[in-house]
């Protein structure tokens, strides 16, 4: 049985997801995130030789099938295998209004085609009785982020992380990304980003709220879906 076999059984027994865009680290060990990445190595070697590369002779794809393996596993995948960021909260000293952070980077995978989702982030959040620090927003998004995925549910986790870290239901986010698909095949068109964008609480429900919110973005070239 291959390590690959191994834990999707384990996840199966668990009752546990393992779509794309689901975090499964807690059912793997760093041991076997080292033989998850061999076996994909070989089988990305596989791929290659499936599209008729010679990578014995060609001396640019020689070790391509270990770069990728480590690509996926450790960087552009590893929100999937790493555990989520330690968040700490501290009280908040009495600060009721609005804090918006941004523009944090996205760098994500398509899930349907294995592209690159390149773009930015806006955040806005209306705490209750704690906070997190400002850097956290960068950790939590980077971690979500990293994982194939489409851009719809890459906004709506980022939204639900910051309700559960931030303590508070107040929260606003949107997702202003090119997609790779869509500017290295189909109809090649580079300036058609998409714009996603998750409303909570008296973001939702206060349009002044929401409206102080967009103005803010634009102010921080943000964009208004």
């Amino acid at each position: 049985m291959t390590i690959s076999e191994t834990i999707r059984q384990r996840l199966k027994e668990a009752g546990v997801n393992f779509r794309a865009n689901d975090n499964i680290s807690e059912h793997i060990t760093t041991d076997e995130l080292k033989l998850l990445q061999d076996e994909v190595q070989e089988k990305m070697q596989d791929v290659l030789e499936s599209l008729v590369i010679d990578t014995t002779n060609d001396h640019n794809t020689q070790d391509t099938a270990k770069r990728v393996a480590k690509m996926w596993i450790k960087e552009t995948f590893g929100g999937r295998y790493v555990p989520a960021p330690k968040v700490t909260s501290f009280p908040n000293m009495g600060y009721k209004s609005m804090y918006t952070s941004g523009p944090i980077s996205i760098r994500s995978t398509c899930a349907h085609h294995f592209q690159n989702i390149v773009g930015k982030a806006w955040v806005g959040i209306i705490p209750n009785g704690e906070v997190i620090g400002l850097s956290k927003f960068n950790r939590i998004i980077h971690h979500i982020v990293e994982r194939p995925q489409i851009q719809e549910e890459m906004t709506s986790q980022i939204a639900d992380a910051l309700q559960k870290y931030a303590h508070t239901k107040h929260i606003a986010v949107v997702v202003k990304a090119e997609h790779h698909w869509m500017t290295h095949r189909g109809v090649r068109e580079h300036e058609s980003d998409m714009t996603t964008a998750i409303m909570l609480g008296a973001f939702k429900e206060d349009p002044a709220t929401r409206e102080e919110f967009y103005d803010i973005c634009l102010s921080m070239k943000g964009h208004r879906s």
